[in-house]
């Protein structure tokens, strides 16, 4: 319920009903007074939140921009580049959100607590300076007024006069005081509406301004979201595929670990024991010894040093080699060798019998014992049957499972595969499966395929051109990537490159169907990579390259028709890669090298008594690497932005008019004017480059 006004003419009166409702007055403003204590107090606290909750997103986006990602492998893929980048960009993204964020913390005193603080002291607290002198000259004539009432009316006339002037001149001096006390606590209580909303107003147009920025950096960050996690989910499947085959090199290695013999590295290697004779006895020194082959040459480099002396590898060159008699030394797996270098026979202690054995081979050593190679499965080989074999398959997948979810991935029984393999792989009648039998399922029928293509006694695209496939699919530039892998397909041996085309045109087939078996060329990648590209070692380095094979059966899907619509131009050689001097062909994905959006800053504006000329500053352009500046705002908080109002019926004559016509109200006027400036955006210095006015 509002006050009733306080009329100027009551001030005279001063009557009880005049100081109750002067009263009620008091009573709100005090109240007012003190609303805004609490504004300000509770807005400092929110202010000094959004300050360390921008300091802590800034320090989390430090830790994220510090860590760098180490990789395995001398060389990256697109995927692992995108990740290896992502923190970078997170980093990036935040601390463009909190630059805007402390730009409007940075602001946010002058916006809400400054005008607020300036209208308490200044408005409020001068109406309180006024109610004391407004009491302090009521309570001086009352007073005079009552000392002026008891004197006596047989004084001289000239005290009587003066007495009354001097009645007068207070009561003059008290009206002029109530009315100029009404006068202001009226004036307070009607602008506080606008000197109190105002400040919290523009405070609130900033911080949606931020909170607006968020919104649209949300919808940039969308595409890179997606993009990233496609990259994250190809790494993720092509970490699977690494980690099956190495859990095989390591079940192998655990079962012969000595067999696997790495090229260009010395033909055997390890720890063995030496027998140093010493005037005092006779002792056991410990040597890393590396023995190459081809020629007989032994380094042995010590694991004790001797004190005083630091002692370096010692090569030597091997005349022969026998195994030590048992009778003859207290110590076990003792073999002698002679060398050049040195004099005499030198005694050595192999780990254990098995240890010796090799060791004595390797120097063909007298009575040497041959291990034998890991054992492995059945090697199939690429003949007229294995044609016959994979053609059948394909037959049956595409007529009867090409929609299957999961084609390939989903692996069937190992009893049901093998069962296939031995039916169809018989010596005594090959062939002879029918595979339309409902004993074989889609599953057992594609598993079965991916065993007999993997377990041939070389792959299909060979070892000789290994190295080079995955050195292609390792380089940097797309064109290049592509022409190396077009130029290496037709250097196959022509079965070879048949059973190629026959099967890459079936994963075509396949990834056409990705909408119902959600199989694309990434994915058959990941799966057949391993099983047509097979590096001759079996390395954990050879292991780390698994991805980069993925890549390449990926790249012979997507551009399946022009590898095999001919051969290159130069089939003799592929092309050799441009030197890196340019930037990359294919660019990590990016979102803080975005075209950032155009949108209105809400941290400084011009006042409504500037010019609508003058009005540019409300927007400006913010162009990728810009950061905006922090300005200080005018006394005058923003105008705020106003939603386009429903749309009136007008006259005819106004719509025939131009826009620059005078509305029909002043709400209509002051309507025109913000949504004017808050569109204005055409300054030189805010467009867009290639904008033109």
């Amino acid at each position: 319920m509002g006050h009733p006004p306080l009329e100027f003419r009551d001030c005279y009166l001063d009557s009880p009903n005049f100081r109750e409702r002067l009263k009620c007055y008091e009573q709100e403003l005090e109240r007012t007074n003190k609303f805004i204590k609490d504004v300000i107090k509770d807005g400092n606290a929110l202010i000094s939140a959004m300050r360390n909750y921008s300091s802590a997103v800034q320090k989390f986006s430090q830790t994220l921009q510090s860590f760098q990602f180490d990789f395995i492998g001398d060389t990256l893929t697109d995927d692992e580049i995108n990740i290896a980048e992502s923190f970078k960009e997170f980093a990036e993204l935040l601390n463009e959100v909190e630059n805007e964020r402390m730009m409007m913390v940075h602001n946010a005193s002058d916006l809400l607590i400054k005008p607020l603080e300036s209208f308490r002291k200044e408005q409020i607290g001068f109406t309180k300076e006024r109610k004391k002198k407004f009491e302090k000259d009521g309570e001086r004539f009352y007073s005079l007024l009552d000392r002026h009432l008891h004197l006596s009316s047989k004084k001289k006339e000239s005290q009587l006069q003066e007495a009354d002037l001097q009645v007068d001149k207070e009561r003059h001096i008290f009206f002029e005081s109530s009315l100029d006390y009404v006068y202001q606590i009226q004036e307070v209580q009607e602008s506080k509406k606008f000197n109190i909303v105002e400040p919290v107003l523009a405070f609130l147009h900033s911080l949606f301004i931020s909170n607006n920025l968020t919104v649209e950096l949300t919808q940039d960050f969308l595409p890179y979201k997606q993009k990233l996690q496609l990259s994250l989910q190809n790494t993720r499947n092509h970490f699977s595929s690494t980690r099956e085959e190495m859990e095989e090199l390591k079940k192998r290695m655990k079962e012969a670990p000595q067999t696997c013999k790495l090229p260009g590295q010395p033909t055997i290697e390890g720890y063995l024991y030496t027998q140093e004779k010493w005037a005092l006895g006779i002792s056991w020194m410990k040597y890393y010894c590396q023995y190459e082959k081809e020629t007989k040459t032994l380094t042995m480099t010590p694991m004790e040093q001797k004190p005083g002396a630091k002692q370096g590898p010692l090569d030597l060159t091997l005349k022969y080699c026998v195994r030590r008699k048992t009778e003859s030394i207290d110590k076990r797996f003792c073999f002698d060798i002679e060398t050049n270098e040195r004099p005499g026979t030198i005694t050595l202690q192999a780990l254990s019998e098995a240890n010796r054995r090799l060791w004595m081979e390797a120097m063909d050593g007298k009575e040497p014992i041959y291990h034998s190679p890991i054992t492995k499965q059945e090697e199939m080989e690429l003949n007229e049957v294995g044609f016959k074999f994979v053609r059948k398959c394909i037959n049956v997948i595409e007529t009867k499972g090409i929609k299957t979810e999961g084609l390939y991935r989903t692996v069937g029984s190992n009893i049901q595969v093998q069962k296939l393999l031995n039916a169809f792989f018989d010596p005594k009648c090959p062939g002879d499966v029918d595979f339309h039998n409902n004993d074989w399922d889609i599953k057992t029928i594609t598993s079965s395929l991916k065993f007999y293509l993997r377990n041939l006694s070389e792959p299909v695209m060979t070892f000789r051109l290994h190295k080079e496939l995955v050195s292609a699919a390792k380089s940097d530039n797309l064109d290049y990537r592509l022409g190396a892998i077009h130029s290496l397909v037709y250097k196959l041996p022509e079965k070879n490159r048949e059973m190629l085309e026959l099967l890459i045109r079936h994963l075509v087939n396949v990834c056409e169907h990705s909408k119902e078996n959600f199989m694309t060329p990434s994915n058959m990648g990941v799966i057949f990579g391993p099983t047509l590209m097979r590096a001759q070692e079996d390395t954990v380095a050879a292991m780390m390259n698994i991805k980069f094979q993925n890549i390449v059966v990926e790249i012979l899907i997507e551009h399946f028709v022009k590898i095999y619509s001919g051969p290159p131009e130069e089939s003799a050689a592929p092309p050799v890669p441009p030197p890196r001097v340019t930037a990359r062909r294919h660019k990590p994905i990016t979102i803080s090298k975005r075209l950032l959006r155009e949108r209105t800053l809400g941290y400084h504006t011009s006042s409504l008594g500037e010019s609508e000329g003058d009005s540019d500053s409300f927007s400006k352009v913010l162009h990728p690497g810009e950061k905006p500046t922090i300005i200080r705002p005018p006394v005058r908080p923003p105008d705020p932005f106003f939603w386009a109002a429903t749309p009136q019926k007008t006259k005819p004559d106004i719509v025939a008019g131009n826009a620059g016509e005078i509305p029909s109200s002043v709400v209509a006027s002051r309507t025109r004017f913000f949504e004017t400036a808050s569109r204005k955006t055409g300054s030189s210095q805010g467009r867009l480059p290639g904008d033109e006015s």
